[in-house]
Formats: structure tokens, sequence, C-alpha cells
């Protein structure tokens, strides 16, 4: 039979089985007016309803006036909301200029969508954006508020230039041990009061180790033949100018971090006050601490205290650079979370179980990378010594569940610690170790006394001591 026979043997109005049926078919429209953004570096790429313009489908340029020409089309074509995903940096500065244009812009994961088959092209992703946006079945992702965002612009440029600084003092030691100077043995932190003399000395031009070794601060535990000793070394004149170099650059960081701690406070001044601090004077510390390295030198503790309305440093594990790194990610204000459960997911530190079939096959939390997650988990590390109920609830988890997770879970409950105070203005009370250690008791009671009923059986307490 020819090919012609056997198209004209096909009945006439037969549907194809093979054509792929519309996912998003029976949904109703909830955003009638949306439009799909795919961003790229050069250029971007718009969708806009059918109908509201000859050629639904353009690109524009990644100028700042290709940028104000397409606010200027959406506005035309009658779009109210528009959503992008959160493509590196390049979103930021069009989510600004088309805020301008009063457009409501959705900023959403692309994890959410990466995934779906088809759209291999700009053109189809910001199509298939917008019409998943029509439908609504894209979140928003989490954005902080203006005078937030200032701040942790200013706090994370602080955090690489101390990063920085850093990187000049490990140059300086890699340095010295190829001289052979063994400084870094006797003194646990060359950027400390007698290691920053001793390098400037060396700097300086002075050679002999008993003269440096008399810049030893009363502080250090080494005796000064020791250090001497330690310096004894081949002054070679290649690494010395990498070590002159270096300390340059780290007091040049050293400026910038001041300048930046200027600028911090400044910003912190201006941001709203939630109390009085008049009226409501900060509460004095509960313990006082060896001042951190890098750490600012203006009143931190009193200005997170005027802008938070709670004095969190209370809280054992959270000290002033902790919640300024908080602060500086999500701001003061809780209601972008329904709950502090919701908070804590957010951080990536709640459980996320993958369960099939009432079959746990994968345990552990989001992958999210989040500062302020990774401060408190730092924070809670610092709990293994303290003498609270909160080391003690910390030192049990990690006897029983190990230090990762142990971590995790402390961090999570410092995350709704946080949450509470920030949402309801009331700080946190520490009861001691002692009043856990006795509620932790009880708890064991309670449930040794309900696994012998139902064995039948019953606790009798102990007369004397066991030996």
């Amino acid at each position: 039979m020819s090919k012609a026979k056997k198209g004209a043997s096909k009945k006439p109005g037969k549907k194809n089985k093979n054509k792929k049926k519309d996912v998003l078919e029976g949904l109703p429209p909830l955003n009638l007016n949306a439009a799909g953004i795919d961003v790229g570096n050069a250029e971007h790429t718009v969708a806009v309803p059918p109908g509201r313009d000859p050629q639904p489908v353009r690109t524009f340029g990644s100028f700042t006036a290709d940028l104000h020409r397409m606010g200027q089309w959406l506005v035309t074509c009658g779009v109210d909301t528009v959503v992008m995903q959160a493509t590196g940096v390049y979103w930021v500065g069009l989510y600004q200029i088309l805020e301008m244009y009063g457009l409501e812009v959705k900023v959403v994961n692309a994890r959410y969508t990466k995934t779906l088959p088809g759209r291999k092209t700009d053109v189809q992703e910001c199509q298939w954006l917008q019409k998943l946006h029509t439908f609504g079945l894209l979140n928003n992702s989490f954005l902080p508020n203006e005078e937030t965002r200032v701040l942790r612009t200013y706090l994370r440029q602080r955090e690489n230039l101390v990063a920085a600084a850093g990187t000049c003092m490990q140059h300086i030691q890699k340095a010295l041990t190829e001289m052979n100077v063994q400084l870094a043995n006797v003194i646990s932190d060359l950027s400390g009061v007698t290691g920053m003399a001793i390098l400037r000395a060396m700097v300086g031009g002075e050679r002999n180790p008993q003269r440096l070794a008399e810049l030893k601060n009363e502080r250090i535990q080494a005796s000064r033949q020791e250090i001497a000793r330690s310096l004894e070394g081949n002054w070679r004149e290649e690494l010395l100018f990498v070590v002159e170099q270096s300390l340059q650059m780290y007091d040049t960081y050293h400026q910038k971090i001041v300048a930046c701690d200027g600028r911090i406070e400044a910003h912190l001044k201006s941001m709203d006050a939630k109390v009085d601090v008049v009226a409501q004077p900060i509460p004095e510390p509960r313990r006082v601490k060896w001042p951190r390295k890098h750490q600012p030198q203006y009143d931190l503790r009193g200005e997170l205290y005027r802008v938070t309305g709670v004095d969190m440093t209370q809280t054992d594990g959270l000290d002033v650079g902790t919640v300024q790194t908080v602060i500086s990610e999500v701001g003061v204000d809780m209601t972008p979370w329904k709950t502090e459960h919701h908070f804590s997911s957010w951080l990536g530190l709640s459980p996320d179980n993958r369960i099939s079939g009432g079959k746990v096959l994968k345990r552990g939390t989001r992958k999210v990378v989040n500062r302020a997650a990774t401060a408190l988990r730092l924070a809670a590390w610092s709990l293994l010594r303290s003498q609270s109920a909160l080391g003690a609830n910390f030192r049990r988890l990690r006897a029983r569940l190990g230090a990762p997770k142990a971590i995790t879970a402390m961090a999570h409950k410092l995350a709704r610690l946080i949450y509470r105070m920030l949402k309801y203005g009331k700080e946190y009370v520490d009861k001691g170790m002692a009043y856990y250690e006795e509620k932790y008791r009880q708890q064991q009671l309670k449930w040794l006394t309900k696994q012998a009923a139902a064995l039948n059986l019953q606790l009798v307490p102990a007369t004397g001591v066991v030996r």
C-alpha cells in the first residue's frame, strides 16, 4: 500500500494520542496581568500575556536605559506583577528599576523550575515563567527591606576585609617558616601584641634574637629564651620583602575595617529605635568576655539593643558578632515567617526527610547557603563549655547524636529563640544548668515509670548508695 493510501485511511477528526497534555490545563488563573523575565548578564528576555502587544516576547539589553525601556513597555502592556529568577546578582539592578515603575516584582528560586522539561531557549523560559506566575505556582523569595540590605552590604564588605587581613598573616607566617623562624610555635597568634611588635621590629631592620625577644608581652607564657631560640633563622632578603609588603597590606586592611565600622555605626544610628535607651537602659551583661579580634570599637551591643528592642546577647552563645550577622541577613521584622518553625526551615536548620510509602528514605536538612545559619552553628558550638541550660542541652545532644547533628539541633533552637525575642520583645531567661539537669531527670523518671507500668512492674527508690 502506498503512503498516500495510508494517509487516506486515517479517519478525519481523529485525535493524535501522542500529543502531550498541558499540565496547567484546568487551573484557574490568579495573576492575569503577569509577566516573566529570563535574566541574563548582557540581555533580558521578557514575555507578557498574549494579546497585549503584537510582539509579546521582547529582548532588552542590560544597560540602565534599556531597563527603563523595559519598565515603560511593561506598564504600557498593563502588567501589574513580574517574576524573575535569582540569577547571580544580575537581577538586582533590574529589580530596583522595575519597582520604580510601581510593578510588583517577585524573585523566585531557580531550583523550583530548572528540573521541568522543555524551555531550552531564553524565549521559552520567560514564557514558561509568565505562565507559572499567571496560575500562582511560584513562591516569592524573601528579600529584606532597604535599610537591612544596606547594613548587610556593609557587614559583608567588613567580613571580606577581615578575611583578606587573615590572608596577609598567612603569607607572613609562610615566609617566616621558609626562613626557619619558628615564632608561630611559641606564640599562638602572630597578629597579637607581641607578634606584631616583633614583626615591625624585624621589618625595621632588627635581627638580634635577644632584642626581639625583649618585646615579649607579660601575657605570653613562653619565656624570652624560648622566643629568642625561635627567632634564629636565615634572614633572606626576598622573604623579608614579602613580610614587609604583607604587613603593609595588613595595616591597610585594618584601616579599611575601621572606615567600614564607621559606616556601620552611622547606619545603625539612622535605623528606627524600638526602645528608648534613656527610659529603658541596656541591662548589664551576664558575663564579661575578652574582646574578640577585629571587634568594633563603638558600642555595638547598645546599638543592637536600641534597634531590636531586646538584648539578645543575654542568651548564652549569642555574642554581638552573631547577633549583628543575623540582623543584617533577616532584619528585625519577623512577619515574613508565620511561625518559628517556618523561620528555622528557611534557614535550613529544620529536618527535611524524604518519605515514601511511610518509609524514611533520607534524613537531613536542606542544602542552604545562609550566613545567618552559619553564624548560628558557630554560636551553637561555643556552648560546649557553657555552664548554662543551653550548654547542658548541647552536651547531652552531642553525646547522644554526635557533634554535627548536635550543632544543627542547637542552632535550630537558637533560631527559634531569636524569632521569639524579635517578634515578642521578650529576653531569654536562663534558668541554669541545675534546673535543666533536674528537668531532664524528671523526664527520665516519667519515662521509666511508664515503661515499668507497661511491663506490670513498679519503680522503687533506692535507700542506699550502690557502689
